[in-house]
C-alpha cells in the first residue's frame, strides 16, 4: 500500500514539475505568491491575513495546474483547430482568469492600507 503512494506522489511530483517546466503562468504565479509572502512580512500583515494569502495562493496553483491538465488531454485528444476543443480551452483559461480578478482584489484589500499607511 505504502509503494502505491509513493506511485502516486511520484506521478503528481512529476505534474508539478511539468508545469513549473512549460507553463509561463505557472512562474508568474510562483513569482507573484513570492512577492505577497515577502509584502506580508514587510506590512507585518496579521495571521489571518497570511492565512488568507496562503490559501489564495495554493487555490491559484490549484486552478492553474488543472488548467494545464486540461490543455494537455484537450491537445492529446486532437491538436486540430476544433470548436469544442477551443472552448474548454478557453473555459479553463476563464477560471483562472476569474479566481486572479478575485485573488488581486483580495489582495488589495489586504496590501493596500498597510501601503498606504506606511506612506503615510
Amino acid at each position: 500500500m505504502f509503494k502505491r503512494h509513493t506511485i502516486s506522489f511520484k506521478h503528481a511530483w512529476d505534474g508539478l514539475v511539468y508545469s513549473l517546466a512549460t507553463q509561463p503562468n505557472y512562474r508568474i504565479h510562483l513569482f507573484l505568491s513570492a512577492l505577497a509572502i515577502t509584502g506580508g512580512f514587510f506590512f507585518r500583515i496579521s495571521y489571518s491575513e497570511f492565512i488568507i494569502v496562503i490559501l489564495m495562493i495554493t487555490i491559484g496553483l490549484v486552478v492553474e495546474t488543472l488548467n494545464t491538465g486540461l490543455e494537455q488531454t484537450t491537445d492529446a485528444i486532437d491538436r486540430k483547430i476544433r470548436e469544442d476543443i477551443k472552448i474548454a480551452k478557453d473555459v479553463a483559461a476563464a477560471a483562472m482568469l476569474v479566481y486572479s480578478i478575485g485573488a488581486f482584489v483580495v489582495a488589495c484589500m489586504i496590501f493596500v492600507p498597510k501601503i498606504l499607511a506606511f506612506f503615510h
